[in-house]
């Protein structure tokens, strides 16, 4: 948060305090509108996810679409160019030693090493014109159904406020919608799961458990051990319905609800055990945890103790693997809770912050809160779950949101009722704090403006260089040359699906390894040389003699 929006907050908060009245007939006029709009639940649904799509579109002059920067965020393409193609995976390349790079898995198949859902999306993205419309898409998705799971469970005024925080906060400046790491797919995986469970229970209705049989499947496909733990107490909770007086006789829920949902799910088993087994070679064995192993080598869970270090050919994988990676890690109760104190804080940021924290300070009544039972424990369940897991970003948490938007929202409702002194304090708080995430929109845009986020040099030089080499007439080759000082995060090295039938190949010189069997095979093309840690990277005829 700025200093401005900072300021701002304070101020707001003295005059709800001091104030409390001030405004209160035109606000209770703007919520009587809102309300009565709120109440035509389709529309709205459909309507913020429109928003989202138009509202990010209209940022397109300040934030443009995105440059893949990240190792994840290239394997993900890499992950949708195969399915656009119409491929679950690539068979493995003969010159996968020099083409190798991080989180791709290059034997038994070439493929990303991730769950397949995000590089389905991007996919659908790509086959529209751009992978990035997929990101928007499923950004949409997102937003819509968490607006659909709070329908479920508040009037509806409350579930549209939700829907617009959401939007605010996710759809459009958030990494999750300017970049290819994901997080919206998994997002609306949970809110399907939670929007599902009190229709489920109100309604008995097939089509709600179809809704929650595909948000698990989701979940499943974006991630699989936070999805997982996020499932446990939902399901658990409709076991318990299932067999206790309130539930109808099993001559109803069974067709109607346990027959749907063992359909979608043993369909999702079997997708993703076929699935491992084309890119594995074993139905049970997932892509990432056969990369954790063979080329990896770290571990997932707090718990677990490093293996011994694997040796790479390949200076930059030793790097980043055997010097970054374990570096960070410190196996001890210390370097423990200096990892999760970073991953909390990097968590609040992105989904709360400052003003989103304030109604928070109701959390004694949502303790007592009877209806957020289940939230409660599940939101502890999956917190307890990320802090014992080694590598975090908060995308990682995105089902752990819809939980968090629920709690959100009640404590807004505990807000309003706050009284101080018999005058409408918390009304007064609850609308400055709408009024301040709304108003932190220009704010941010105005600063952007003023003072753009900078772009990373070697992603805008690999850009340029792909273009100028894309508009030649022949096939290329660039062989890439790192100094030993090189930053493993830039990453040049990243090829399409079809690697043979590519404009441009990427791969890397291996300092004691004979590049003339790649110079054979790919004998035909325009080999360059690209010294990627120069000042201002370009490329240049490669010489035999530099061989």
């Amino acid at each position: 948060m700025s200093h401005l929006s900072g300021l701002f907050l304070i101020v707001a908060i003295v005059l709800a305090l001091v104030a409390p009245r001030l405004g209160n007939s035109w606000f209770t006029s703007v919520e009587t509108r809102v309300a009565r709009f709120a109440a035509r639940k389709k529309t709205v649904v459909i309507l913020i996810a429109l928003t989202a799509i138009l509202g990010r579109l209209a940022l397109l002059w300040i934030f443009p679409v995105p440059v893949p920067a990240i190792h994840d965020e290239s394997s993900y393409l890499l992950a949708a160019d195969t399915f656009a193609h119409g491929r679950l995976t690539n068979p493995p390349h003969p010159m996968s030693f020099f083409l190798d790079t991080f989180h791709v898995q290059q034997h038994p198949t070439y493929t990303s090493i991730f769950p397949p859902a995000q590089g389905a999306a991007l996919a659908l993205g790509q086959v529209l014109g751009h992978p990035w419309i997929g990101v928007l898409l499923s950004m949409a998705l997102m937003c819509a159904a968490m607006t659909w799971m709070l329908q479920g469970w508040f009037p509806p005024q409350w579930a549209l406020l939700g829907g617009v925080l959401v939007l605010v906060r996710f759809a459009l400046f958030s990494y999750w919608v300017n970049s290819y790491w994901g997080g919206a797919l998994a997002g609306a995986g949970a809110a399907m799961v939670l929007g599902a469970f009190p229709r489920i229970l109100h309604h008995q209705r097939s089509r709600d458990v179809l809704a929650l049989a595909v948000g698990a499947g989701l979940l499943a496909n974006t991630r699989p051990v936070e999805g997982l733990v996020f499932c446990i107490p939902v399901m658990g909770a409709l076991v318990v319905w299932l067999f206790s007086r309130r539930a109808p006789a099993f001559r109803l829920t069974g067709p109607r609800l346990l027959l749907p949902f063992l359909l979608v799910m043993l369909s999702v088993l079997a997708f993703m055990g076929f699935y491992n087994l084309r890119v594995t070679g074993n139905a049970l064995r997932f892509p990432h945890a056969l990369y954790m192993k063979e080329q990896c080598n770290c571990t997932v869970f707090a718990w677990q103790k490093f293996p011994p270090p694997l040796h790479y050919a390949n200076s930059q994988f030793d790097h980043f693997y055997n010097a970054r990676i374990r570096g960070r890690y410190v196996p001890s109760w210390s370097g423990w809770k200096h990892r999760s104190w970073g991953a909390l804080r990097a968590w609040w940021l992105t989904f709360l912050g400052s003003t989103l924290s304030i109604p928070f300070l109701t959390l004694p009544w949502l303790l007592r809160d009877r209806k957020m039972r289940l939230i409660l424990a599940q939101f502890c369940l999956c917190a307890t779950g990320l802090l014992l897991i080694v590598w975090f970003e908060p995308h990682y948490a995105a089902p752990l949101g819809a939980t968090l938007l629920i709690l959100l929202v009640q404590a807004f409702r505990h807000l309003r009722q706050w009284k101080c002194g018999g005058r409408p304090t918390g009304i007064a708080l609850s609308r400055v704090i709408v009024l301040i995430v709304l108003a932190n929109v220009p704010l941010y845009l105005a600063q952007t403006i003023r003072k753009p986020p900078p772009e990373d040099d070697w992603t805008a030089a690999r850009t340029r260089i792909i273009q100028e080499l894309a508009a030649m007439p022949d096939a290329h080759l660039v062989i890439v040359r790192y100094q030993d000082d090189h930053i493993p995060d830039n990453e040049w090295v990243y090829n399409a699906a079809d690697i043979d039938h590519s404009k441009v190949v990427w791969a890397r010189e291996i300092p004691g390894h004979d590049l003339q069997p790649l110079l054979d095979y790919f004998r035909g093309r325009k080999v360059w040389l690209l010294e990627a840690d120069a000042d201002d990277p370009e490329v240049r005829p490669y010489s035999p003699a530099e061989n």
